[in-house]
Parts: structure tokens; C-alpha cells; sequence
């Protein structure tokens, strides 16, 4: 796990929604500067932290809304950590759990560098990762329903397509099923030349 420890003067926790978000800002003492709900959209998270842009670094939790935050920061110079959320819950594990309360444990995180950090992809590989990804659930899905069809299929097969099918085979193993009588000649276990 790795976690983001660079010092800055005041850190920035966003629980990020797709319409909405709660921003709150620590100092380096913790106190509370700024924590107020606001629309997901580059313009007010942009005016909101205007008076601290001097140094200021944002966290974010990983979830599907994080991509248009991190490129705005990463254009306008603001240093975004992509939190991972699995770890960051199991860190401040509070009982309460809503909007307004999550932006503030992860500024303390930030702040106190235990923010475990999760690997966000450059925007110019996301597009290739969705395709895999979808590729990949598809290629799952196929499996999975092929074996649904083949499965029965083999289960019912009579033992001499067994034997056709090994017949025609070019491998050993594909033998195995019959007796050795029946097997091809070029299938059959030849004694080891020591033994004979």
C-alpha cells in the first residue's frame, strides 16, 4: 500500500458524487477552513479553493465520477491523490457514515499522510482500459454460456463417438478414455527399452 506524505499547507478531502460534492479544507493544524456541499462541475470546486491555490493538495476517493476532477486539477496545476477506497474505509472505519462526514476524514488523512493511494490510468489510456475491461466481461459471459451448451452435449455423448473422437485425435491424452486393445497404435504405452 502505498501512501502520499508530501507536506502542503492546506489539505483538501472531496467526497465526490455524479451531481454533487462536499469539499472541506484542513490548515496544517486541522483546523477547518472551508467544508460546504457544492455541484460537481469544474466552476465552483475551482472558486472554492481559489483562496488557497497557493498550496493546496485535493484527495478523491476512487469511484466512477473521479476522471473530469483529477484532469481539471492536473490542468490547473493542483495536485489530486486518488484515494483507494477499500483501504481508506478500513483506516477511518467511522460508524457515521454520510456526505458531509467522509470529506472530512479524508482531509485528516491527507493531512496527516495516511491517505493509502490507489493507481489512477493517464487520460490517454481510459479509453483503452474500458474496451478490455468490457472485452474481458464478454469474453467471461462467452465462456460461460458455451459451457452451459457443451456441457449436456458430453454428458449424453455414446461411448463410440468417445472412440471416434480418439480416433481422430492427434494426442495421447485424448486416448486415455479407452482401453488399451481399442487405442491406435501410435497411442499405446511402448515398454521402456531397459525393462525389456
Amino acid at each position: 500500500m502505498r501512501f502520499y506524505t508530501k507536506p502542503h499547507k492546506f489539505s483538501g478531502g472531496i467526497d465526490l458524487h455524479a451531481r454533487t460534492m462536499y469539499l472541506c479544507i484542513l490548515n496544517q493544524d486541522g483546523e477547518v477552513l472551508l467544508h460546504r456541499a457544492m455541484k460537481a462541475s469544474p466552476g465552483p470546486f475551482l472558486q472554492a479553493i481559489a483562496p488557497y491555490r497557493e498550496d493546496v493538495v485535493v484527495c478523491v476517493e476512487g469511484i466512477f465520477t473521479w476522471y473530469w476532477l483529477a484532469d481539471r486539477c492536473t490542468h490547473a496545476g493542483i495536485p489530486c491523490v486518488l484515494g483507494h477506497a477499500l483501504y481508506m474505509k478500513a483506516i477511518h472505519g467511522g460508524k457515521a457514515k454520510n456526505d458531509r462526514i467522509d470529506a472530512h476524514p479524508m482531509a485528516v488523512l491527507l493531512r496527516g499522510g495516511m491517505i493509502p493511494q490507489a493507481s489512477g490510468s493517464p487520460a490517454e489510456m481510459r479509453a483503452t482500459r474500458h474496451l478490455l475491461r468490457r472485452r474481458m466481461s464478454l469474453t467471461r459471459t462467452r465462456a460461460e454460456l458455451l459451457t452451459h451448451v457443451q456441457n449436456p452435449n458430453r454428458q449424453d455423448q455414446p461411448a463410440r463417438d468417445r472412440e471416434k473422437d480418439c480416433l481422430q485425435s492427434q494426442s495421447r491424452r485424448g486416448c486415455r478414455a479407452l482401453p488399451r486393445s481399442r487405442r491406435p497404435e501410435e497411442h499405446r504405452r511402448r515398454p521402456h527399452p531397459a525393462r525389456s
